[in-house]
């Protein structure tokens, strides 16, 4: 009987054991999670940032400086339900705008202008870097919310379920390949 009862109290202390790393794991995930979103909100508004700044210093054509600006204004001040959309418009823009290699020679000529194409440059190229991390993150959190054993214990407590970031991040090709 005593030796029953020790055998039943190791398994209950091996479960409990199990459940707090398998908690901890998931705490720790969702850590990554947070932190891979503020990289890629930090990505997102350094890009937007510097989308504005070119619009706004004179070196584009007023046409493509009003489409620019207005699409990184959007792109900061959208709501985050609004937010993929929105910063998918910023970049479906930054190809318009510069979809030319002479648009972007035509920045780098101004004064000014090597640095700000090749901070815009900078700015596209990390934006899918971050997303990509953000995302990985939020599969791997997903992944280990889905096994039974989270659900049915509820480990993950009240946290939000993971929401995958998902936009059109292609940077313009011509201004890409110029800095490369």
């Amino acid at each position: 009987m005593t030796a029953t009862l020790i055998w039943i109290l190791v398994a209950l202390v091996a479960i409990g054991v199990y459940l707090s790393w398998t908690a901890g794991r998931l705490d720790r995930l969702h850590v990554r999670m947070d932190a891979a979103r503020a990289a890629l909100d930090a990505q997102l508004l350094r890009r937007a940032s510097v989308a504005q700044e070119l619009a706004t210093s004179g070196v584009l054509d007023p046409a493509a400086s009003i489409v620019l600006y207005e699409a990184a204004h959007a792109a900061r001040q959208a709501e985050e339900e609004q937010r993929e959309v929105a910063e998918s418009e910023l970049s479906q823009a930054l190809r318009a705008v510069f979809e030319a290699p002479a648009q972007v020679e035509a920045v780098r000529d101004a004064p000014g202008g090597e640095e700000a194409a090749r901070e815009l440059a900078e700015a596209v190229r990390r934006v899918p870097m971050a997303r990509r991390f953000h995302n990985d993150a939020v599969g791997a959190a997903r992944r280990l919310r889905e096994h039974r054993k989270v659900r049915w214990f509820r480990l993950a407590g009240h946290a939000p379920f993971p929401l995958a970031f998902e936009m059109d991040d292609e940077p313009p090709a011509a201004l890409v390949e110029r800095v490369s």
